[in-house]
């Protein structure tokens, strides 16, 4: 049987579906272009809300995506109480989360060290040796 989500899962999911409207429509910052909310944390008192990012220009671009949605911060709480009724409105902190590349990077070596060791077999299939 599935496990019920708990009233702070689903303020959490409604948060960041919320923020990513509000980000994506709203907010006019250059640098906070082409983002993807990957997950939003509450504290169990709703006072606070770690707010997880990953930017199309990867870690590099992360510091100026970072400091555009700071300045933005203020105004995204505030539109976002506009949009979610809730008693205690959380204050938004906003990281990098570099898991999606680090994925990607690991998902490369794999498949680099699959197709290496495909040709060596192969070249040991197509010249056997008698030191086996």
């Amino acid at each position: 049987m599935p496990k019920e989500y708990s009233r702070g899962q689903r303020v959490a999911g409604q948060i960041r579906r919320e923020l990513a409207d509000l980000i994506r429509q709203e907010v006019k910052d250059p640098r906070v272009n082409l983002i993807s909310l990957t997950e939003v944390e509450l504290s169990p008192d709703y006072a606070h809300a770690k707010i997880f990012l990953t930017a199309m220009g990867g870690t590099a671009s992360a510091p100026e995506v970072l400091e555009g949605l700071r300045h933005a911060a203020g105004f995204l709480r505030r539109e976002l109480g506009r949009r979610i009724r809730i008693h205690t409105l959380p204050e938004l902190h906003f990281h990098y989360d570099s898991s999606v590349e680090e994925g990607s990077r690991l998902s490369q070596l794999i498949d680099q060290t699959v197709r290496e060791d495909a040709a060596r077999a192969q070249a040991i299939d197509e010249n056997p040796s008698t030191d086996h």
